[in-house]
């Protein structure tokens, strides 16, 4: 039989689970009397664990907001999801403050492990293997990542101090409309006030962000994540390229996602049929161009190059080379 201080401990553990627990479930789970659950929640509350009753029907006992953390409980389970979570998210560069929180805090949780699930844990790792190697990614400051958050939530706006690719830094107010994790970045997407048009800027160049007062109301339309994807397709590079594909939607956005180029329906010629020419035209702006005659041979769909021309010669050259080496006895 479970010695009282081990009760107390599970009860701990019920609570943490979140939500209200009635009294009659909290007896049931530990295998004890109503009263003896009060007699565990006044020991609780003895050592500092903020356990509030809640009256009415559906009344009971919850944690609440205390001055400090109560003792953290995991089941072999959530303590392994813990730390692999921890480790995927250092590798795919979605960490704050360089490895140094993320590594701390797996360093305090094995410390606790039992030995077993130690042992389960190195097991995994060691047969665990990534297809990828890991990055060295830019992180950002856990403080700007959180006072913007705040600001998101409560439609507040924020001024940020920021530095972009070309080192200028600016001073911006931003509506800022959400937080998104993409390619091992984080980026904030919104509106400068200052232009009153909706920017998207990386976390981790960002040097400081206060909340100002007033309040903005968020707009309709696409999510966050759809306006940062939207946003780099159309971003100010080097080449801007205009193609028209004959293909779906679902066969070109396998290869030229959203965040690489928008796609809208092209007007079949007069007397054409539009089912059988399905034709959509695709814009996207490109730094170099030497990487999208094999994205195009890998479509194997007819296209047209509408510009620019030094394209259409990088596919011919490709195209050259190909038969070449097909040639080849």
């Amino acid at each position: 039989m479970p010695r009282p201080t081990a009760r107390v401990l599970t009860l701990l553990e019920l609570l943490q689970s979140g939500g209200t627990r009635t009294v009659a479930e909290l007896a049931d789970r530990l295998g004890v009397e109503g009263r003896t659950v009060r007699r565990y929640v006044d020991q609780l509350i003895d050592l500092d664990v903020p356990v509030e009753s809640v009256r009415g029907r559906y009344g009971g006992y919850r944690l609440a907001p205390g001055y400090r953390l109560p003792p953290l409980m995991l089941s072999d389970d959530e303590a392994l999801a813990v730390l692999l979570g921890l480790v995927a998210g250092r590798r795919a560069g979605l960490t704050t403050t360089r490895h140094t929180a993320s590594e701390t805090a797996s360093a305090k949780i094995r410390r606790v492990l039992p030995k077993h699930i130690a042992r389960r844990l190195d097991t995994l790792l060691e047969a665990l293997a990534f297809t990828d190697r890991p990055g060295e990614f830019d992180t950002p400051d856990a403080g700007v990542l959180l006072t913007i958050a705040d600001a998101v939530r409560h439609c507040r706006p924020v001024s940020i101090r920021y530095t972009d690719r070309d080192g200028r830094r600016s001073e911006r107010t931003l509506h800022a409309y959400g937080i998104v994790a993409h390619s091992g970045r984080w980026y904030v997407t919104g509106k400068d006030a200052r232009i009153g048009e909706d920017r998207t800027f990386r976390l981790d160049r960002i040097a400081d962000a206060r909340t100002l007062p007033g309040s903005f109301e968020a707009p309709v339309g696409p999510g966050p994540a759809q306006r940062v994807l939207s946003g780099f397709a159309t971003a100010e590079y080097r080449h801007e390229v205009t193609l028209r594909i004959h293909g779906t939607v679902e066969q070109i956005r396998a290869h030229l996602p959203v965040s690489v180029a928008s796609l809208e329906e092209h007007e079949p010629a007069a007397g054409q049929d539009r089912a059988t020419e399905r034709w959509l035209r695709v814009e996207l702006r490109a730094e170099r161009l030497d990487w999208l005659p094999p994205v195009l041979a890998s479509l194997d769909r007819p296209f047209v190059i509408e510009r620019p021309d030094e394209l259409r010669d990088l596919v011919i050259a490709l195209a050259d080379r190909l038969a070449s080496h097909a040639r080849r006895a």
